[in-house]
């Protein structure tokens, strides 16, 4: 393995220790802290960002830590290939000494004026030597985020010695020599060299065959019908530059044959003239600069930039949706007076003078590249943006939309676009104005889906677009038809069997091939939304399930949809104890998609329901998610703000009433593998990811389910519904769908609404599926512990049983309602269902199609259906089924051999699966058995009912009392003979989250916490009336900030997050309270997640008597007197009255005595309290490097 395949992971960790440094010197520096607020104010009026300070400021010390660590890559880039003269950091060959010695001389001198010089100051030598050449000087000037803030001394040393590391015989670790100049590894770095950079601008390298493929098919064809010189094209998306480095080698091929005779570096710098590249992260456009600097030189003939001519790029980083738009595009008046604002402001890391010039509307002949496919997280920018490109910024849009708009309009009408996109905007209903109003009008010439083929880091389905910025001309469109996925994972991806085949035939309009068929489309079939672009025999099977029939909107009283969409799940879902005892009342079981499956809903969560009992404005449901308040009131609806929607600050960002006017509803899940549709009743909440729909009065619900659980159906909705992606996918992330049924696609109300109903209905089946899948739900393992008695063995056996025999009849009688349906549908004439009475119990693996496969698999097709599945291939129809079964089972078989559509519609893709299995939960349903038993009050309350915190040997002792308790848990154990204690420690373990934020959060978590403590702070002033959360020119204090998300790497421990989330939503079942038990009871020290916050501080004071009490010195006891300072806001926030549970005492008054008792005793300040940390964990010895 090579320097160059560590050299990511290595550089990423201390890009983290450079952050830190960073961070720590925008805060010690006024100077610089003073700069970067001014900034931060200025983005926030001109609406480029919406984040907190603390957010923000991570975004830019990111941004300067990768530039740092990046120019540091360039400097040895540059050293080990001799492409300069001096050597600052080291060398791979003799010269490493020299380094070492001119770094010494340098210190030495610079001491004389400068006592403070560190090693910080002998890199900038290197920055200042590439800043005086002509060639290097762009890659650190003034724009660069580098300039942003410098590192300290020691994070300078640690730079060098990074680059200096040996190993044991002395040969330098990070060898940069390169003989061909090859610089395609920094690419990698751009994607790589920074978790946050790389989630926050989706960073995502375009594999070579895929740029090369778009440039032929538009780069080539421009060049051919528009004049070489003053040639022009441009990536609004550059990142590290890969279409641009192909634009300029095929610019200068062209200029070799058109002018042989031309001195080389003018040609050089004629084919530079032609490349123009912006991306939003800087040090992206700087990587492509280098490489760029690179490539010029090696084709100047030369290898030294000192020798270099000036050359002169068009690269700048920043917002190509925003900048350079033409100023009539801003001056639609008032309401756009904020885009003309966002348009000309720019960060330090912009230069605006250039950004306008390089992003001007139609001047350029090529416009390429690979745009990003993420949703916009910032809500200014999603503001701007939606203003900015209404025709492609709709619901919940991705900036692949917006940028398809940005690439066409930069085009001249004469030229040529060619990017890769995702494909969600083919078929999810933001695509609708885009491709009806949008590419309709443009002169598209090739459209193909690729979302089959195994490209490298591209996990989503995508689709490549040629065309030109103009009205259409001809009237079909070139389009390559997706047939089959890539099967595995190709040794070369781009020899992968999709895209060899597409490579191969798409200038062939009559190809039907395994994995792509090639059409001419016309042109008026993409004029409309959905796009449908399958070949084989798909598009005839659809049309002729449409045949004499009627869409199931006919049948529906409203649109399907009416779910409801909170905006911030974590807020409502599954709440902890606490929340629960206080606001119990507004809790509902939650339907999700995930939920349905195989004809029933499965239960899993609860959600408060803001409209129950008192309604949205109820002092307790305001109480109980006031810690959210900011965050909640921040959502936004499709009329802005919530209050713009006229909706309370706890309610759903979205809820239809109607979805609960009346009990019943068929729910669809919106995303899985196949088509799940079950009948649900009162009550429940619907999840967006759940489609509810409401049949008119009248209407055979029963019958209605059925068509929709039918292959038929199954099949029709995945021809216009969007994929999203196979369960497998390559080691680098690319898609590979090995075989159809893998691919999970997402389902849509609009769709939903048009799927062709037969005239008659199989309400009968229906109904008889329905009414087993019930008594199936009664014999799940959630069912039993759910019941009044405690579960015992026996009861679990006997439903176990139960279960199967149901699954198997349900098995059976939905393979009898698919073949109902196809002759309901007209595709086949003869009568195929079984009209016998001893209709067999089917298991998996015993259905026709999986009869076909079977045997297709004995003759060697590649199939991973039944081993996915837990079920055994067979060939032979089983012996023991009746005759009159069997041969019609015979007579299946042969027609899914024989007819063309019945082939089709019987293969595992649209098939049910059968997957769930409720007793795989077993002890899932047991253990929550037990937790929600350990919740009751008796175990977390003393006789006179106060909070008593309580080890596990403790609590097992009281445990060990309730013989049903001790029964579960051998039957969770799956054996007798486990001590309760060990068993409540293994129960227990995942159960608990510190009461400390100390002790929950690492660092980086701790910074966002304190962002939250500053938004509940200007919450409480707000409720006293002493704060104005209003616009400042509006004459309010300016409105309160919404504290940052968290992430899974801001908790100390997986289980913390799991319980806490994005939002830090207390749903963790119990309090954990580290090191504070006796030092006899090694056992973990817990309380009750359900006390309140005066119940809390209660407990947290009695540990503190108690530990006093065993002898603890007062430092142990700053921890726990931390806690109390903690808590203590809460409990002065809303228990500050006289208390009839604690004698009438007022706990905020008392509790805030005992405090400043207890701060004095340990000798800490408030300050010092909020900094104390945990002792460091102990590691194993270091090994040596």
């Amino acid at each position: 393995m090579s320097a160059r395949d560590t050299l990511t992971a290595e550089l990423r960790a201390e890009v983290l220790h450079l952050e830190d440094d960073l961070r720590a010197r925008v805060t010690s520096q006024p100077e610089v802290e003073a700069a970067w607020r001014d900034e931060y104010e200025a983005s926030r009026a001109s609406e480029r960002t919406s984040a907190t300070w603390e957010a923000w400021v991570d975004e830019r010390v990111t941004l300067a830590a990768v530039a740092w660590a990046l120019t540091t890559v360039f400097v040895r880039f540059c050293e080990d290939n001799d492409l300069v003269k001096p050597v600052w950091i080291t060398h791979s060959g003799a010269r490493h000494a020299e380094a070492l010695d001119a770094q010494q001389h340098f210190l030495r001198e610079a001491a004389r004026t400068n006592p403070d010089i560190t090693d910080r100051e002998w890199l900038l030598e290197a920055v200042g030597y590439l800043r005086q050449l002509q060639a290097t000087a762009g890659l650190v000037d003034g724009n660069s985020p580098m300039w942003l803030v410098q590192p300290s001394g020691d994070a300078a040393t640690r730079l060098l010695n990074f680059w200096r590391e040996r190993d044991d015989d002395g040969v330098l670790l990070r060898d940069m020599t390169d003989a061909d100049l090859d610089t395609r590894f920094l690419g990698d770095l751009y994607q790589e060299i920074s978790e946050d950079a790389q989630k926050r601008f989706a960073l995502l390298q375009t594999p070579v065959f895929v740029e090369e493929f778009i440039l032929d098919r538009a780069l080539e064809p421009a060049l051919n019908e528009r004049p070489l010189e003053g040639f022009r094209a441009i990536d609004p998306t550059c990142g590290s530059g890969h279409f641009l480095l192909g634009i300029f080698h095929r610019l200068l091929d062209r200029w070799h044959r058109k002018a042989p005779n031309m001195d080389e570096r003018e040609r050089v710098q004629t084919a530079l003239d032609a490349v123009h590249g912006v991306d939003i992260n800087p040090f992206a456009v700087s990587i492509a600069r280098f490489r760029l600097t690179v490539a010029a030189l090696q084709a100047c003939g030369m290898m030294s930039l000192e020798e270099a001519p000036a050359f002169k790029y068009h690269l700048a980083a920043g917002d190509s949706l925003l900048h350079g738009l033409a100023q009539e595009e801003l001056d639609f008046g008032a309401e756009m007076a904020s885009d003309r604002v966002a348009a000309n402001f720019a960060y330090a890391t912009e230069n605006l003078t250039e950004l306008k010039r390089i992003l001007r509307n139609g001047q350029y002949d090529c416009v390429v590249g690979n745009p990003p496919y993420i949703a916009v997280k910032d809500a200014s920018l999603n503001a701007l943006y939606r203003r900015r490109y209404p025709v492609a910024c709709k619901g919940q849009y991705h900036l692949s939309s917006p940028f398809t708009v940005r690439f066409f309009e930069l085009g001249h009408p004469s030229g040529r676009t060619g990017l890769i996109s995702d494909d969600a905007f083919m078929k999810r209903e933001f695509g609708v104005p885009l491709i009806e109003k949008f590419l309709a009008s443009k002169d598209l010439e090739l459209v193909a889906n690729t979302s089959g083929a195994y490209l490298p880091g591209h996990g989503t389905p995508t689709v490549i677009l040629v065309g030109r910025n103009r009205a259409p001309r001809a009237g079909s469109v070139r389009a390559v038809l997706g047939v089959r996925g890539e099967p595995g994972v190709p040794d070369d991806p781009s020899r992968g069997l999709v895209w060899t085949e597409m490579l191969q035939n798409v200038d062939d309009p009559t190809w039907e091939g395994e994995f792509v068929a090639v059409r001419d489309v016309a042109r008026s079939t993409l004029a409309v939304h959905p796009w449908q672009l399958k070949g084989g025999s798909a598009a005839e099977a659809k049309m002729a399930l449409e045949a004499s029939s009627q869409p199931l909107s006919s049948l529906l009283v409203f649109p399907p949809g009416l779910a409801i969409r909170a905006g911030s799940d974590d807020a409502y879902t599954d709440p902890g104890p606490l929340v629960r005892r206080e606001v119990g009342s507004y809790l509902r079981p939650f339907v999700v998609g995930a939920g349905v499956r195989d004809w029933g809903v499965f239960v899993g969560q609860r959600v408060l329901y803001p409209y129950a009992s008192e309604g949205p404005a109820d002092a307790k449901l305001e109480g109980a998610l006031w810690p959210l308040r900011t965050t909640l009131a921040a959502r936004k609806t499709f009329q802005g703000s919530m209050a713009d929607s006229a909706l309370h600050w706890t309610e759903y960002q979205q809820h239809t009433k109607s979805a609960y006017d009346t009990p019943e509803s068929l729910v669809i899940a919106n995303i899985s593998t196949h088509l799940e549709c079950a009948f649900h009743e009162q009550p429940g909440v619907f999840k967006e990811t759940v489609i509810v729909l409401k049949l008119r009065e009248g209407s055979p619900d029963a019958g209605v389910q059925a068509v929709l659980n039918s292959a038929a159906a199954n099949f029709w909705l995945k021809q216009v519904c969007y994929p999203k992606g196979g369960d497998k996918k390559g080691g680098k992330g690319a898609r590979v769908t090995g075989e159809a049924w893998e691919e999970r696609y997402s389902f849509n109300g609009t769709n939903i609404a048009e799927i062709p109903m037969p005239v008659y209905l199989p309400s009968v089946s229906g109904e008889r599926l329905r009414s087993l899948a019930s008594e199936a739900a009664a014999t799940t393992p959630q069912s039993i512990v759910e019941g009044e008695t405690a579960p015992t063995a026996d009861e679990l056996s006997d439903a176990s049983v139960k279960y199967a025999g149901l699954r198997a009849e349900m098995i059976s009688r939905q393979e009898e309602l698919d073949w109902e349906v196809y002759r309901l549908y007209g595709i086949v004439d003869e009568d195929l269902t079984y009209s016998g009475d001893d209709l067999p119990g089917l298991g998996k693996g015993q259905r026709a199609f999986e009869m076909v496969l079977a045997r297709r698999m004995r003759d060697g097709a590649e199939t991973s259906w039944f081993s996915r599945h837990g079920s055994t291939p067979i060939t032979e129809i089983p012996e023991h089924w009746p005759k009159a079964y069997r041969e019609l089972v015979q007579k299946r078989i042969s027609l899914i051999e024989s007819s063309k559509f019945i082939n089709l519609l019987e293969r595992p893709e649209y098939k049910r699966r059968w997957v769930t299995d409720p007793w795989e939960q077993k002890e899932r349903s047991l253990r929550d058995w037990l937790l929600d038993r350990l919740e009751h009050r008796a175990f977390w309350f003393d006789s006179h009912g106060r909070p008593a915190p309580q080890s596990v040997a403790t609590l097992a002792d009281e445990v060990s009392r309730d013989a049903d308790m001790v029964a579960v848990l051998a039957l969770w154990e799956g054996r007798p003979d486990v001590p309760v204690v060990k068993s409540l420690e293994s129960l227990l373990a995942n159960e608990a989250v510190p009461y400390l934020a100390a002790y929950r959060y690492k660092e980086p978590g701790l910074r966002k916490h304190a962002d939250w403590e500053s938004t509940w702070e200007l919450q409480r002033r707000e409720d006293a009336g002493t704060y104005k959360p209003a616009r400042k020119e509006l004459g309010g204090d300016g409105p309160i900030p919404v504290p940052p998300k968290y992430k899974s790497s801001d908790f100390r421990k997986p289980e913390y997050w799991a319980h806490r989330g994005k939002l830090d939503v207390p749903k963790e079942r119990f309090i954990l309270y580290p090191d504070a038990g006796r030092e006899t009871d090694p056992t973990p020290m817990l309380g009750w997640a359900g006390w309140d916050h005066a119940e809390r501080a209660l407990a947290i004071a009695m540990l503190i008597q108690q530990r006093e009490s065993d002898g603890w010195e007062d430092e142990r006891l700053v921890p726990l007197v931390a806690g109390l300072a903690e808590v203590l806001p809460w409990v002065q926030q809303w228990h500050d009255e006289p208390d009839d549970r604690f004698g009438g005492a007022n706990l905020a008054e008392f509790m805030a005595e005992q405090l400043e008792e207890r701060m004095t005793q340990v000798e800490a300040t408030a300050d010092q309290l909020k900094a104390w940390r945990p002792a460091p964990a102990k590691k194993g010895r270091k090994a040596k490097a």
